[in-house]
């Protein structure tokens, strides 16, 4: 009896031990990459417990400007300190006199150190190139001077370049056959969510030195630089943003202090975004805390701006000219107009925005088509695909932003319905655009009618600067509207800024040119208590300049303003002004 029970437990004690032997056969030969669920490494996880390491990139692709200047980091030449220098007889006082700092500062700041350090922590010391030189030649052990990449406090852009973040779940779903290192970020909004495959890191670069259970060095001050061994990754990639004009546009934004709204600038030949500016601003520590919203890619309430969709549908449908009057003196619904005209043309009815002109072309419009102004609105490049999109390698029609849908109408019942189309013809009821869409309306008549896919984002290059892939301008497929009546709203939408009686003629002064149409908006909300006074608006202006030969197209809105408050002329204006001065430099 004695025996079996001491078989049973050695059997039972030898079953374990396999066990055991299996599991750290598991984690030790077969795991060691991609450990549980969460795919750990658990080789870089215990290097990691008995290493100190100063990162010197953390390896994920960066944005570039137009120019290949860096937008979502700088470049600064540094000294690197290690802790254990505290420990040695180093000679402080030649990497002091190279410096121009007394020996002591640095020797302080070494004694401080718990690991390695930058000389002059969250503000650190520039060196010049040739002070670089001077501290490596002296080869001491511990001390490096280098190049360093430090993120950027304030990324400009920044809602249309957008975020990353770490979360591990996101990261495997995304790359399953990935293993995800101990500081690997994801993008969760903006460009660096779109691009995210192109810029996920492979490997930081890094400084790195063993040490013991207290910090000191384990084997020596022998201080290793590890970084990927594939010198054309981490891939960047090349927007097609102009820093100086983002810069300018978001000053003209914090001087008039938009509190939500912004501006989108287009480069009309290229069908580029120079400029992209939203706000509230995205606050770097909390960017979802209310400032990650881009709304220059989200679907708002035009007003008066949408006017011009109607126009150019009446004018290549046939159903009205120059000789055609109506009458401005009364509102859409035939009672007195709160600013009467009298009977006026379209050209005239564009330029004081006569809300009665356009409620009746709509109704004409709908009666002829219920979906005819839905088409035109396509065909103006104002809804449907306006930013670009295509097949880029594995991908189909790969996005490079992420745009909300405009629309015309909510539903097709209200198509017939009288009152709700003449608001419509508005840009009121339920019309719905984007202020992308609206600047590349305004582009596409600029150019005659011609109308293009608007591009984010030039190209992406590898890290050495070559170019991996490039996005082609792209027509927008389908009908346009016709060049004489592209022709006809270019004249009309001068008219809003030079004729007598328009509603711009603050804009006159400008540096350059300018053809557009206003917009007030209203948004159905109010400040406070419901009276006229608090009723809130979204306050547009949109066009082209210069108008002899069409360079840009802007759109500039303030929303959620009352009527008294937040103009948007004098925005444009600095803006044009702004843009005019840099290409004058």
């Amino acid at each position: 009896m004695k025996r079996k029970r001491i078989r049973i437990l050695s059997i039972v004690l030898l079953l374990a031990l396999l066990a055991l032997s299996g599991r750290l056969m598991q984690l030790q030969l077969f795991l060691t990459e991609s450990y549980s669920s969460h795919k750990i490494n658990l080789l870089e996880e215990s290097v990691a417990q008995r290493t100190q390491a100063l990162v010197i990139d953390e390896g994920r692709g960066e944005f570039l400007d137009r120019n290949g200047e860096p937008l979502t980091f700088t470049e600064k030449n540094v000294l690197v300190l290690f802790p254990f220098l505290k420990q040695m007889e180093w000679p402080v006082e030649k990497v002091a006199a190279v410096l121009h700092v007394p020996p002591g500062t640095i020797q302080t700041k070494v004694e401080q150190a718990k690991g390695p350090m930058i000389f002059g922590g969250k503000e650190p010391f520039s060196l010049s190139e040739e002070q670089m030189k001077e501290i490596n030649t002296l080869k001491i052990q511990g001390v490096f001077a280098l190049t360093k990449k430090f993120k950027s406090d304030v990324v400009p852009a920044s809602q249309m370049i957008g975020v990353t973040g770490e979360n591990t779940d996101e990261f495997h779903k995304r790359y399953p056959d990935k293993v995800k290192g101990a500081t690997q970020k994801i993008g969760v909004s903006g460009l660096q969510r779109s691009f995210d495959e192109w810029l996920v890191a492979e490997e930081e670069a890094k400084l790195i030195y063993h040490v013991d259970a207290r910090g000191g060095p384990l084997f020596g001050v022998d201080v290793k630089y590890l970084a990927p061994a594939n010198p054309f990754y981490p891939l960047n990639v090349k927007t097609t943003i102009d820093e100086k004009m983002q810069l300018a546009l978001e000053e003209v934004a914090d001087t008039y202090h938009i509190q939500q709204g912004g501006m989108l600038l287009l480069d009309i030949e290229k069908s580029e975004i120079l400029a992209s500016v939203s706000r509230p601003a995205m606050k770097n520590r909390d960017p979802f805390s209310g400032g990650a919203t881009n709304y220059m890619l989200k679907a708002l309430i035009p007003g008066s701006v949408f006017k011009t969709v109607v126009a150019a549908a009446a004018l290549d449908e046939g159903i009205v000219d120059e000789r055609r009057l109506f009458p401005c003196d009364e509102d859409i619904r035939g009672g007195p107009a709160e600013k009467p005209h009298g009977n006026i043309n379209i050209k005239t009815s564009i330029a004081v925005s006569c809300n009665r002109t356009f409620a009746d072309l709509a109704k004409e419009l709908t009666e002829k088509d219920d979906h005819i102004l839905d088409e035109y609105a396509v065909k103006m490049g104002l809804i449907g695909d306006v930013a670009w999109k295509g097949n880029v390698f594995h991908y189909e029609s790969f996005p490079q932003l992420q745009v909300s849908e405009g629309r015309i109408f909510s539903s097709d019942g209200d198509r017939g319905e009288s009152k709700l189309v003449s608001q419509t013809g508005i840009g009121q009821q339920e019309v719905r655009v984007t202020p992308l869409g609206i600047a590349n309306m305004m582009a596409t008549i600029a150019r005659g009618g011609e109308k293009f896919q608007v591009s984010a984002v030039s190209e992406v290059q590898y890290q050495n600067g070559t170019t991996m892939f490039s996005f082609p301008k792209q027509k927008i497929e389908g009908e346009t509207i016709t060049p004489f009546t592209a022709m006809k709203l270019q004249q009309y939408l001068r008219g809003v800024v030079n004729s007598p009686e328009g509603t711009a003629p603050y804009l006159q002064t400008a540096a350059y040119t300018i053809a557009g149409k206003t917009g007030t908006a209203q948004t159905g909300k109010y400040r406070g208590e419901e009276v006229k006074a608090n009723e809130l608006y979204n306050k547009w202006f949109a066009g082209y300049f210069p108008f002899e030969n069409p360079k840009y197209a802007l759109v500039a809105v303030n929303m959620d303003v009352t009527i008294g408050e937040g103009g948007i002329y004098p925005i444009f204006k600095d803006s044009v002004d702004a843009v005019y001065r840099l290409d004058h430099q």
